[in-house]
């Protein structure tokens, strides 16, 4: 492990098996994260997203794979081998903030004691008034009026329970929170706020973000890097500039084509994908992408791409990636949009 880093992600598998039916939501997925970095995981539903930051947080068992993590100590472990014991004392360095701010909050809790629990569980004998003290503070910090912890989740507004969601992951002062789809049941406006919030977190608590969504355009403005999945594979791994400006993997190009630019004026050439996406349970021969390709040879149906290192630094699974020339953002676009 990089002394730079603060989590790996080796070699990751997940494979679902029912009724003699196995399949593969995660295959073979890696990356680094260094301390305080944002990490976007983008891809259409059903591409593996949540189900990896599940097993990075280990809220499935990942089938195969390692994920080493740095704790506060300097001590590095790999999470996905320790025990009971290790893991409740890692669990509270490594906290998720879930994609339904409703159904993630228990609706017969009053917001206070939702924003204490963690506490409860990872500091038993903390005393009450501590405890209480810790969840106001953590709830006037990402916004909440603490006037109102008394009330009942159904008291609140969407923007507001994430804020609930957000607060319960904070309150035991974590290094590393994965985020999945941590705004995209809010309005476009709430979702600003939230991310601008989540931001401003990172910056004064030192905090490092994995970041899953389907919403390119956010995933732009609070990334630092972005790894693209396609049926349950990383297909490219890259500086959120160097994707968005020049794509080498014809689904992220698909991808940013996509992707809305506020100017009436401007007009930017759709890349519509053809077909559907494959059944991972009888995924396509070759590089999975294959069928829905612009770019298809014979060798993309017979022979599988490996993630591997691009001139430039990044990492791509494209047999075609260097002699592809690419649509992208350019750094106006970037910046205006």
């Amino acid at each position: 492990m990089n002394k730079n880093t603060i989590l790996e992600v080796k070699n990751v598998h997940k494979r679902f098996t029912s009724k003699g039916i196995t399949v593969k939501a995660v295959t073979d997925v890696s990356f680094d994260v260094e301390p305080g970095e944002t990490i976007g995981i983008v891809g259409e539903s059903g591409c593996g997203k949540t189900t990896l930051g599940r097993c990075i947080v280990r809220a499935y068992d990942a089938s195969e794979g390692q994920v080493f993590y740095r704790t506060r100590a300097g001590e590095e472990v790999d999470f996905l081998k320790v025990d009971k014991k290790k893991m409740k004392e890692i669990r509270k360095e490594i906290q998720m903030i879930f994609q339904d701010p409703y159904s993630s909050l228990d609706p017969r809790m009053t917001v206070l004691d939702i924003i204490k629990e963690p506490l409860k569980a990872n500091y038993p004998k903390m005393p009450k008034a501590e405890m209480d003290q810790r969840a106001k503070e953590m709830a006037e910090k990402v916004g909440l009026n603490p006037a109102y912890l008394m009330r009942y989740p159904h008291a609140f507004s969407g923007g507001q329970r994430q804020r609930i969601g957000i607060a319960r992951a904070l309150v035991i002062e974590p290094q590393i929170i994965v985020c999945d789809e941590a705004v995209s049941a809010l309005d476009v406006s709430i979702q600003a706020q939230v991310i601008n919030l989540l931001r401003d977190l990172q910056k004064e608590l030192n905090l490092t973000y994995l970041f899953i969504s389907h919403d390119l355009s956010v995933v732009e403005h609070i990334s630092d890097k972005v790894g693209v999945m396609y049926l349950g594979k990383l297909v490219e791994f890259a500086t959120t500039e160097a994707m968005f400006t020049k794509p080498m993997h014809p689904y992220t190009e698909a991808l940013l084509s996509a992707v809305p630019v506020a100017d009436p004026k401007y007009k930017r050439e759709r890349i519509p994908l053809k077909g559907e996406i494959p059944n991972p349970a009888n995924p396509p021969s070759g590089c999975y992408f294959h069928e829905r390709c612009q770019y298809c040879t014979q060798k993309c149906i017979d022979e599988a791409p490996e993630l591997k290192k691009m001139p430039d630094g990044r990492m791509c699974a494209c047999h075609r990636a260097e002699e592809l020339s690419l649509q992208g953002f350019s750094y106006e676009e970037l910046n205006n949009g």
